[in-house]
């Protein structure tokens, strides 16, 4: 009888750990693949939009008098405001494309331009966190490739549990700051680029709700990257355990 409560408890404990690992990698992946999902639903070409995301994007940064604001090509899947450089950057897909999610992201990118122009507050939230983060990350890469050099010249304790806490406190790093910045992503859609877009007709009414749903997709881009780098936290923290 104890053996057989023994192997149910076993069970329960196995099936509760799956549960556990089921739930987090939904928490992971989902909103990863959602964003994904969303950006590609709504990028097939509307060729009775009157313009290209990119002719959008010029257009948007004359009408706010942002002639100091560059526009520049991006690798695909690299749509970004570059605030050193003071740059939009669009894929080719969307800086050449008639579809939604072309015209949304536009808009969100210009939004970002318009924030760091007018040195809105939430506009400092990138330059306070993301910088930081950045330098951080380049420090921990640097420790992570010296430490296997200095260990050869002189004995290091418990190496690879140093190793694993800086590759660890790295990540964090990244996770907290992309988290951190999520006001500003916000902003840049739903009190800039929405607005605009609804204000300025630049989209037929039915179309809205499908934006509304693509700027939503561009606001947690940087979430979901975050999420999915808590994978990478556990295996830095099975490598800590494993040095122990």
């Amino acid at each position: 009888m104890q053996q057989l409560n023994g192997v149910k408890n076993g069970f329960v404990s196995e099936s509760m750990y799956i549960l556990i690992l089921l739930v987090i990698l939904a928490v992971v992946f989902i909103p990863q693949w959602w964003v994904r999902y969303v950006l590609k639903k709504h990028a097939k070409p509307l060729p009775a939009m009157p313009g290209t995301g990119g002719e959008l994007a010029q257009h948007l940064l004359d009408k706010y008098e942002l002639s100091n604001v560059n526009l520049e090509e991006a690798e695909e899947g690299a749509d970004h405001y570059d605030p050193q450089s003071n740059t939009v950057r669009l894929s080719p897909s969307y800086l050449n494309g008639k579809s939604l999610t072309a015209v949304a992201v536009a808009a969100h990118e210009v939004g970002h331009a318009i924030q760091f122009n007018r040195q809105e507050p939430v506009s400092f939230l990138r330059r306070k966190y993301l910088t930081k983060a950045h330098s951080l990350q380049k420090i921990g890469a640097a420790v992570l490739m010296a430490l296997p050099l200095i260990a050869m010249i002189i004995r290091i304790p418990h190496l690879m549990a140093i190793t694993a806490l800086v590759g660890l406190i790295t990540l964090l790093c990244s996770v907290f700051a992309y988290a951190a910045i999520l006001p500003e992503e916000w902003d840049a859609s739903f009190n800039k680029a929405l607005p605009i877009l609804r204000q300025g007709n630049y989209v037929p009414d039915k179309y809205i709700p499908a934006i509304q749903q693509t700027l939503r997709a561009c606001a947690l881009t940087y979430v979901a990257a975050a999420l999915a780098d808590i994978l990478s936290i556990w295996r830095w923290i099975a490598l800590i355990r494993m040095a122990r």
